[in-house]
């Protein structure tokens, strides 16, 4: 059979990740106590180091999807302002002929 591949919440990294700061702890003893790679484990502390805090990884996936929403929906509003603009236009110059 062929292996899974395991998936880790941002907090459990997050945890691991802090378990480096402990006196005399060691990339690779923390990685052997929780079943991972070194080399796993580095990534984690770069990908903390690299955002901040997990919580701003989270903030920035989600500030992210509301971009990709709002835009979707700017494109999608922008054709009816135009019609809106036109019609505007049009009896604006209809009521000064009145």
């Amino acid at each position: 059979m062929g292996q899974h591949r395991r998936t880790y919440t941002d907090d459990s990294k997050v945890g691991g990740v802090d378990r480096l700061y402990a006196p005399s702890a060691t990339q690779g003893s923390v990685a052997k106590e929780l079943g991972i790679t070194g080399t796993q484990l580095k990534s984690w502390r770069l990908e903390i180091e690299a955002f901040g805090s997990a919580e701003a990884k989270r903030r920035q996936k989600a500030d992210a999807a509301e971009l990709g929403r709002l835009r979707k929906d700017n494109k999608r509003l922008a054709p009816e302002v135009e019609i809106l603009h036109k019609a505007s236009a049009f009896f604006a110059t209809r009521a000064v002929k009145l």
